[in-house]
């Protein structure tokens, strides 16, 4: 009797892996990077706060106690000075031409994130609804970021 022919096939595991890594690696460095454009900023609390559900390609402006902004990681003066109000629209508008139109509307399909510091006043945030009211950039959905209250 013949020798019966070998069905066995070894198979490489060595690609599979290196793949695995590979995408392990990209989704770390895709999730950092949506938290890059939060500044460290002291929230204030809200009883009825809710955990923040990040949404895809919103714009996210941060408002320091002192009324400096920070867009995109860098920060401006306060938006009584010209070339920070500049920079605002600058950005706002460069952004919601990136979204799409809501149907039948002029409002931008991208959400707005504004955080400020527990200790900034609250016109320096009016200030920047002001200027999007100013631009006729209308934002469907703004986001005002607050910590929650920990019992």
């Amino acid at each position: 009797m013949a020798n019966a022919p070998n069905n066995e096939v070894d198979m490489d595991m060595t690609p599979m892996i290196d793949i695995v890594f590979l995408m392990i690696i990209f989704f770390i460095i895709v999730s950092d990077m949506t938290q890059q454009d939060l500044a460290e900023l002291k929230l204030p609390v809200a009883e009825q706060a809710v955990d923040d559900e990040a949404e895809q390609g919103r714009m996210i402006i941060n408002i320091l106690k002192d009324g400096e902004v920070i867009i995109k990681r860098v920060k401006y003066d306060t938006l009584d000075q010209p070339e920070a109000v500049a920079a605002l629209r600058a950005y706002l508008a460069s952004e919601v031409a990136k979204g799409e139109k809501d149907e039948g509307t002029t409002f931008s399909s991208r959400a707005l994130l504004v955080r400020a510091d527990k200790e900034t006043k609250f016109k320096e945030v009016q200030k920047v609804m002001r200027i999007c009211g100013e631009m006729g950039i209308q934002v469907y959905k703004v986001h005002l970021a607050a910590a929650q209250n920990e019992q």
